[in-house]
């Protein structure tokens, strides 16, 4: 009787297992494949028969041994449960995603728990890899840290130049005075804005003010170092800091956007609108004690600029 008990408790378990929704494998310390239940089979397509004593990295070549052969030798070791989450390792099995209509998904997303499993005398002969099918939670978090991101992007972003905005530009700003303070680093500021600009606003019109905004931000962005922070200041005003950047090199750069906006052929209705700028320079020194003195410095120059005939650069004594 008891033996009928037992082989009925047997079957019971042997169908749980194939059953349960999530993935069970059993491998021995070589790696072969001892258990591979239904999960596993219905979403690698690969039968028991197929996997009963295979290497599984043989199979399944995407798994570096050698990271797999740490986890089982901790596991082992320690004879305490292991684990990988999908954000540390997205998936150890590469399988399909399942619900490609609902889901953005490639791949399936795991979490896979191992777990030693001893002998009567508590030797670990083997290790159970339990593999849980995370997508939904995956994509429901990288979904979110987009949503996040995308929301500090236009936080930090002028919506119509897509250049920095001031208040973000003043803290890049900020942390580069430091990292100057702190190691010497040469960085230059250039602050320009376009000439009577307010006379093109009141002449075609704010659509049309908006449009040559936009073509001088792209001429900022043609004439940027990747590591140049550009940024709106406001109104009609731009700036760059110039990271690694001495003041010769400043006004060379700053030359070079002047040509580059006087020689724009904005079209209003068939006419033909030019537009130029002027410019202020400095370069970060020992007497600029913060990076509101560093504004400072650039904004004397632009308006020296400006009261030497505008469409040039400045640069001030400090």
């Amino acid at each position: 009787m008891s033996a009928t008990i037992e082989l009925k408790d047997i079957h019971w378990l042997i169908d749980m297992v194939h059953s349960i929704d999530v993935g069970i494998v059993i491998i021995d310390k070589d790696f072969n494949v001892k258990v591979w239940n239904g999960f596993m089979e219905n979403h690698s397509g690969f039968l028991t028969a197929h996997m009963m004593d295979k290497k599984i990295t043989d199979v399944f070549t995407s798994i570096p041994e050698d990271w797999l052969q740490q986890k089982v030798k901790s596991v082992c070791l320690l004879k305490n449960k292991a684990f990988t989450t999908w954000e540390q390792r997205p998936y150890l099995f590469k399988f399909k995603s399942y619900r490609p209509i609902t889901s953005n998904a490639e791949f399936m997303y795991q979490n896979v728990t191992f777990l030693p499993l001893t002998d009567i005398v508590g030797v670990v002969t083997q290790i159970c890899m339990i593999v849980h099918d995370v997508t939904d939670v995956a994509l429901s978090k990288q979904t979110s840290q987009k949503a996040n991101a995308k929301l500090t992007r236009l936080s930090q972003t002028d919506t119509l130049t897509q250049l920095n905005n001031q208040g973000y530009w003043r803290e890049r700003c900020a942390s580069e005075f430091l990292i100057y303070k702190k190691s010497g680093r040469i960085a230059s500021m250039i602050l320009f804005d376009i000439d009577h600009f307010k006379i093109v606003n009141d002449t075609y019109g704010h659509t049309f003010g908006d449009e040559v905004l936009k073509g001088i931000a792209d001429v900022i962005q043609d004439n940027s170092k990747k590591e140049d922070i550009t940024g709106r200041f406001g109104g009609e005003e731009f700036t760059s800091l110039l990271i690694d950047t001495n003041l010769e090199g400043a006004k060379l750069i700053a030359e070079r956007l002047r040509k580059a906006i006087e020689a724009i052929h904005f079209e209003f209705q068939g006419t033909v609108v030019k537009v130029t700028a002027s410019f202020g320079i400095a370069q970060m020194t020992d007497s600029i004690t913060d990076h509101e003195k560093l504004i400072e410095v650039a904004n004397l120059g632009l308006y020296i600029a400006k009261n030497n005939g505008r469409n040039q650069i400045g640069v001030s004594e400090h």
